[in-house]
């Protein structure tokens, strides 16, 4: 049945399921977990423990990061295919998209949220020019794994073969 009473609430199951499917949808096509937070209209950390309720393979959690990047769909998959656990790639135009959209509060604050999210992770790649890449590791204080993509500033997408982004991540889970 999909009503189920718990005192005096009525509980929709279906309605669960639905909010849990499009929360795991989102955070699969790399939103953060205060963004879907955000979206859904629930606490950040509703999403964290649900899928730590769901998770099921332990070890080392990766992120990747990189811009400009002219073929981002097709890497992305590949990522996803891969379990990558955290994906954001942008194109040189929605980069700047990203940076006009916002003001410098809502921009800052959209920064420490995507900083704070990506130092939780075990290991961070990041794709980029060497500057970038620098600059990303000084920010987290820790170690990334850079593939460099350009000398900086790179101001038009590059494109970055897959197979060796799938072949940097295994070498990183073992």
């Amino acid at each position: 049945m999909d009503l189920i009473r718990i005192g005096e609430k009525i509980i929709s199951r279906r309605r669960i399921d639905q909010y849990v499917s499009r929360m795991l949808e989102l955070r699969a096509k790399g939103l953060s977990q205060a963004e879907v937070a955000g979206r859904l209209g629930v606490d950040r950390t509703l999403v964290s423990r649900l899928e730590s309720l769901g998770e099921v393979r332990k070890g080392k959690r990766i992120a990747v990061v990189g811009f400009p990047v002219k073929n981002k769909e097709e890497l992305q998959s590949a990522l996803v295919k891969e379990g990558v656990d955290f994906v954001l790639l942008m194109t040189e135009a929605e980069r700047w998209d990203f940076v006009r959209s916002k003001n410098g509060l809502e921009l800052v604050n959209t920064m420490m949220d995507l900083i704070a999210g990506v130092h939780a992770f075990d290991q961070v790649v990041v794709i980029g020019s060497s500057k970038r890449i620098k600059i990303i590791e000084a920010v987290l204080d820790k170690p990334v794994l850079g593939y460099e993509i350009g000398e900086s500033p790179i101001q038009e997408d590059k494109y970055v073969n897959p197979d060796e982004i799938v072949e940097l991540i295994r070498a990183v889970r073992l």
